[in-house]
C-alpha cells in the first residue's frame, strides 16, 4: 500500500481528500497534519467520516510518505515547503495556486507540472510534482481546450461562470453567510480572477501565439456546491464539426464527457465528472461546462493525478456517482 499524507486537514479539499483516499483500495492515509486540531479525530471535523475513519489529526509528520498532498491556503504551500524537508522519493500534488503559473513552477529546484489530465497526461504519468489546477480554470480550460488545439480561437472570448460557497473554502467571510447568500447572486473579481493567468497559460502552449482577450465574469450562486460556465466565441465552422472537434479531443479522458442535451449541475455534483455541451447561434459558438468545484475542480482531480504519477488506473478511486433528486 502507499502511504499517503495531508498537510492542512480542516478545509472543504481536504475533507473530501480524506473521503476519496479512506475508500482508495491502493493506499493508506498515514497522518492528517493540522496544528490547530491536533488530537482530535478527524470525524469531529469532517463529521460525514464518522464510523469510516479513526485516525486523529496529528502536529506530527512523516517525510518518508510516497505522496504528499498541500491542502493549504493560497501562499501557504511555499513557505511550508521552505521549512520542511520530504524525501526525495515524495511526490507532492499542491491544491493552491502557488505553483500554478509557469513562473512560479521551479521551487527549490524541483519543476511543478501543471496538472489538467486532459491537457497533458503524459508530462502528470512522469512527474513528481503537481500543481492542481484552479477549479474556475478547469471548467473553463475544458470548455476550450479542443478549439486551441485546432487554432480555432481566433477572436475575443466570453466567460461567466458561477460558483458554490464551498469555492471561497472554510472560514466564514460577509459573503459566505447564510443570510446573505441566500437567495441572493453577485458578480466578484470581474476580469481579474486570478484564475486567468493559468487558462491563459495552457491555451498559448496549445495554441501557439494565442493571445486574444478572456472576458472572464465570476459569480456567487446561492448553493453549496459545483461550477456552471458559459462560454461564447466566434466560430465558423457547423455545430456537427464543433461536436466532432470536442467528442475526439476527450476520446480517452474518463471524466469528461460530451453532451448533446442541455447540462445541469445536479449531473456531476458529488462527481470527478465534467459534462460539456454545444450551442451554435448564428457565427457563435456557445460552450458549457459544469464540474463540482470540490471534486473535479480540487480533490477528485488531485487524486487522479496521484493515479497518474503512480501508474495507477486513472479512475481508481474516483467511482463517484451523482443523484439528480
Amino acid at each position: 500500500m502507499i502511504k499517503v499524507g495531508i498537510i492542512g486537514g480542516a478545509g472543504y479539499t481536504a475533507g473530501e481528500l480524506i473521503r476519496l483516499l479512506v475508500n482508495h483500495s491502493k493506499v493508506e492515509l498515514d497522518f492528517v497534519y493540522s496544528t490547530s486540531n491536533a488530537g482530535n479525530y478527524i470525524y469531529d471535523v469532517h463529521q460525514d467520516l464518522l464510523g469510516q475513519i479513526d485516525l486523529k489529526f496529528s502536529d506530527k509528520i512523516n517525510p518518508a510518505v510516497e505522496v504528499l498532498f498541500l491542502c493549504l491556503g493560497h501562499g501557504n504551500s511555499k513557505q511550508f515547503l521552505a521549512q520542511h524537508e520530504f524525501s526525495k522519493q515524495t511526490k507532492i500534488i499542491d491544491l493552491s495556486n502557488d505553483f500554478r503559473l509557469k513562473n512560479d513552477a521551479v521551487f527549490d529546484g524541483n519543476k511543478f507540472v501543471y496538472g489538467l489530465p486532459e491537457f497533458q497526461k503524459d508530462k502528470i504519468k512522469a512527474a513528481s510534482y503537481i500543481a492542481n489546477p484552479g477549479c474556475f480554470a478547469t471548467a473553463i480550460q475544458l470548455a476550450l481546450l479542443p478549439l486551441a488545439k485546432h487554432n480555432l480561437l481566433t477572436d475575443s472570448v466570453h466567460v461567466n461562470a458561477t460558483t458554490g460557497s464551498t469555492g471561497a473554502g472554510v472560514s466564514p467571510g460577509e459573503t459566505t453567510h447564510f443570510s446573505w447568500r441566500d437567495n441572493n447572486f453577485s458578480i466578484y473579481k470581474a476580469f481579474t480572477h486570478q484564475h486567468l493567468g493559468e487558462i491563459n497559460e495552457s491555451l498559448a502552449l496549445l495554441q501557439s501565439g494565442f493571445s486574444e482577450e478572456l472576458f472572464f465574469i465570476p459569480n456567487r450562486g446561492n448553493f453549496s456546491r459545483g461550477i456552471f460556465a458559459s462560454v461564447y466565441l466566434k466560430f465558423e465552422g457547423t455545430l456537427e464539426k464543433a461536436f466532432e472537434l470536442y467528442e475526439g479531443f476527450y476520446k480517452e479522458a474518463p471524466f469528461t464527457h460530451i453532451s448533446k442535451a442541455p447540462i445541469h449541475l445536479k449531473q456531476v455534483v458529488n462527481t470527478n465528472n465534467c459534462f460539456i455541451h454545444l450551442e451554435k447561434h448564428k457565427n457563435t459558438l456557445l460552450i458549457t461546462s459544469v464540474l463540482d468545484n470540490l471534486l473535479k475542480g480540487a480533490s477528485g482531480q488531485a487524486i487522479q493525478n496521484m493515479n497518474l504519477m503512480l501508474g495507477f488506473k486513472e479512475s481508481e478511486g474516483l467511482n463517484l456517482k451523482a443523484s439528480t433528486f
